[in-house]
């Protein structure tokens, strides 16, 4: 089943079940979905889907940081339920170990020494594994890796 058909599948089953944290975020995801298909006049594809999720997670973690800081923990434990619900849209994550490998392997492969190099490690990396790798951990084990 592709992620579009999930969404709107468990929209359904978050109407009829009357979850309004779930409902709630499927229903904005779904408006930013059917955004983006009038803005590009064609029908969206599974990785813009993807980008849209990640982008709607990215959002809330921005959220729960800006509450946190000015202590409105009831947004904040808000924002917290639809990031939950955002991450089950999301591809299994890379563990810390798995990340390491990742970053080696790419760095063997484009033959990177340098800082300069970090770019291009980072840009081969993360066109293998959208969605997997968070940019500022990835960021963190290449600078490690090649200083």
């Amino acid at each position: 089943m592709s992620l579009i058909q999930k969404i709107e599948q468990d929209y359904i089953v978050a109407y009829k079940a009357k979850d309004s944290v779930r409902l709630t975020v499927l229903r904005l995801l779904k408006t930013a979905m059917k955004n983006l298909q009038v803005e590009l006049m064609r029908p969206i594809k599974e990785d813009e889907t993807l980008d849209l999720v990640m982008k709607q997670v990215k959002q809330r973690r921005d959220s729960i940081e800006q509450f946190i800081n000015a202590k409105r923990t009831d947004l904040a434990e808000k924002e917290e339920a639809e990031l939950k619900v955002l991450q089950d849209y999301l591809p299994q994550a890379l563990t810390q170990d798995e990340l390491i490998k990742v970053v080696d392997a790419a760095v063997l492969k484009l033959e990177a020494k340098t800082q300069q190099d970090m770019g291009k490690v980072m840009q081969l990396i993360l066109s293998e594994y959208k969605g997997r790798i968070e940019g500022k951990h990835l960021s963190d084990a290449v600078r490690s890796r090649l200083s």
